[in-house]
């Protein structure tokens, strides 16, 4: 059995996302079964501990609380190296090529997860369409000689693994494992003190988000299908939708003036402490998730492990990880009448949506996710290939 794993991600606490939650859930879950997952990540305000090894960094310009760790291998850890038996990078980039490095340096087995399409990012970097599209094709280049490198690469959901394959072209081999959500976090539960602390009717049903407020997000989207949302229900004597936004991000005042342009009472609650979010998704009646960027959709997960049904966009691993009819609803992308009618549906048939939710939920567990990437770990350290 696999006893030391060493992760390396540019992304760690105090940041709060899918990779952040990813990694340190599955280097507890580790930890629970006798083992040691070493981390490396950015230096930030975030104070270490045992077998967490920051690097030096710098605020990347063009992504607002992303850190650009430098590409190299803290000492504490390589002089170690001889305990370390796979190396698993959670990025391409500087502390990816880190981890590449260290694998090689001391032949170990390089998985690869595979979080974020990168080319989804370009517009950070370039304000016309021409210079981003030229971004996106050297992003694509860059991520398929980065996971040609790899023995193994991991995507979080099988439209992943398609765009790997098809749109970016790798040939490594390519496992499906979900980043798996915990269940013994995210849970029904009562909310009336949630709602009393941030002052969320208990007349008007709740409809939100929780996450980064990116551009890449489709936020907007989510905006004016709640604005129509809301003539369709007061059209129709029904209590109108409170709109909950949880997290935080370069997009907020943006998606803020355009709640207000539409008359809403939108509630921003920023970032959460990791301990309110259950009761967040608990509160909610629908959560609503229109991003096109997903590879899969962490806090789509954890909404369905709470009870709560998710109108998802048809589109990326979104239409994989939200079973229409079952664990919520689809719409078509930038259609956002669709997505106000998905809505009011949803809202509608809340109690049976929430029955397929709980009945789908010990399925999502991060438990399945671990033991299934630890018999990975094992096949490669044992003989450098995947059974």
């Amino acid at each position: 059995m696999v006893q030391q794993v060493a992760a390396f991600t540019d992304t760690y606490l105090p940041t709060v996302n899918g990779v952040t939650y990813t990694v340190r859930t599955w280097r507890e879950r580790f930890r629970r079964l006798g083992c040691e997952m070493p981390v490396v990540f950015p230096a930030s305000s975030y104070e270490p501990g045992p077998a967490e090894h920051p690097v030096g960094s710098v605020p990347f310009p063009f992504y607002d609380g992303f850190r650009l760790g430098g590409p190299r291998v803290p000492q504490a850890l390589s002089s170690g190296d001889g305990d370390i038996e796979v190396v698993h990078a959670h990025t391409p980039f500087a502390l990816g090529l880190a981890a590449r490095r260290f694998a090689r340096s001391h032949s170990l087995p390089l998985v690869a997860t595979y979080h974020t399409p990168a080319a989804a990012y370009a517009e950070y970097l370039a304000p016309h369409e021409r210079v981003v599209s030229g971004i996106r094709r050297l992003a694509t280049g860059y991520e398929r000689w980065f996971y040609e490198g790899a023995d193994l690469v991991l995507t979080p959901s099988s439209t992943a693994k398609r765009h790997l394959r098809e749109r970016v072209g790798v040939s490594t081999p390519v496992r499906v494992v979900s980043n798996g959500v915990d269940l013994e976090r995210f849970s029904p539960r009562g909310t009336a003190d949630f709602r009393a602390r941030h002052g969320l009717e208990n007349d008007r049903p709740l409809v939100g988000y929780t996450g980064r407020h990116g551009r890449e997000k489709g936020l907007e989207e989510l905006i004016d299908a709640v604005a129509t949302l809301t003539e369709i229900r007061r059209a129709n004597g029904l209590a109108e939708p409170l709109l909950v936004l949880g997290g935080d991000g370069p997009a907020r005042d943006t998606l803020e003036q355009r709640a207000r342009e539409h008359g809403l009472g939108a509630r921003f609650l920023g970032f959460l402490d990791r301990a309110e979010l259950p009761s967040l998704y608990a509160a909610l009646d629908v959560f609503a998730h229109p991003s096109p960027v997903e590879t899969q959709g962490v806090v789509a997960l954890e909404a369905m492990a709470s009870g709560t049904p998710v109108v998802a966009a048809d589109t990326g691993a979104l239409s994989e990880t939200v079973d229409a009819g079952v664990t919520g609803l689809h719409y078509e992308p930038g259609d956002t009448g669709a997505f106000a009618r998905e809505l009011q549906t949803a809202l509608e048939r809340r109690a049976t949506l929430e029955a397929g939710c709980l009945d789908r939920r010990p399925t999502l567990g991060v438990d399945r996710s671990v033991e299934q990437v630890h018999r990975l770990y094992a096949s490669l350290a044992e003989s450098a290939t995947v059974e």
